[in-house]
């Protein structure tokens, strides 16, 4: 389980989720009141947490690799 929630989100990439998810956050009080603006959180979690659970699946990560 602890493989599945590795940060694999570069840091352009968190910045870039939180402001969008940020931005679609004022559409929550702004906008249609519908189920859809659940979903519009997606962006700042996962920009928060620097784990993007799709990226997990696929095998996917944009973090560079470290070399020592």
């Amino acid at each position: 389980m602890t493989a599945f929630l590795t940060e694999n989100v570069c840091t352009f990439a968190r910045i870039a989720r939180v402001v969008l998810g940020l931005g679609l956050l004022t559409l929550v009080f702004v906008g249609p009141q519908t189920a859809w603006r659940y979903v519009r959180l997606i962006a700042l979690l996962t920009g928060l947490e620097g784990c993007c659970p799709l990226y997990s699946v696929f095998g996917i990560s944009t973090r560079p690799t470290r070399t020592a």
